[in-house]
């Protein structure tokens, strides 16, 4: 069976990202989830070998394209198997702008108030690691927002 894990949402970051950010996600992540930072659980051992391995495919541009390869040639995942690793998606027909953000500037307020008052802002969120969890619905958002104006 093929490895379904995905660099990408192990690093939280979009695939295409520039070279400093992925290496800036990496650093920002090797340091929460390193020995030294706290007490090590099996859980947190985990994470960080994934973390590893996806920096070493991400960086790599040879591995990163065999990794590319061997995703285009595996098979869907069955209901059974967990289909990637990293942050659970959401409905795909779902746009979220009633979620709200629990940090930063805009505290409090939903995606869709975001959306109209600073789409700069939630671009750059899409792209920062503090934002993976809402990535799926500020695309969404944003691609509305483009095609509205």
């Amino acid at each position: 069976m093929a490895d379904r894990r995905d660099p990408y949402r192990i690093l939280q970051v979009q695939p295409g990202a520039d070279p400093d950010v992925i290496k800036a996600a990496y650093r920002v992540l090797a340091r929460k989830l390193h020995p030294d930072a706290g007490p090590m659980d099996p859980s947190t051992e985990r994470k960080m070998t994934d973390l590893n391995w996806a920096y070493a495919i991400v960086r790599d541009p040879v591995k990163q394209q065999a990794w590319e390869s061997e995703k285009r040639r595996a098979a869907p995942p069955t209901p059974r198997q967990d289909p990637t690793h990293g942050a659970r998606r959401g409905p795909l027909d779902a746009d979220g702008a009633d979620r709200r953000l629990d940090f930063g500037r805009y505290e409090g307020w939903t995606l869709g108030e975001v959306v109209r008052r600073d789409p700069e802002y939630l671009d750059w969120l899409r792209r920062h690691a503090s934002g993976a969890r809402y990535r799926d619905a500020i695309e969404i958002l944003l691609r509305k927002h483009r095609y509205s104006r």
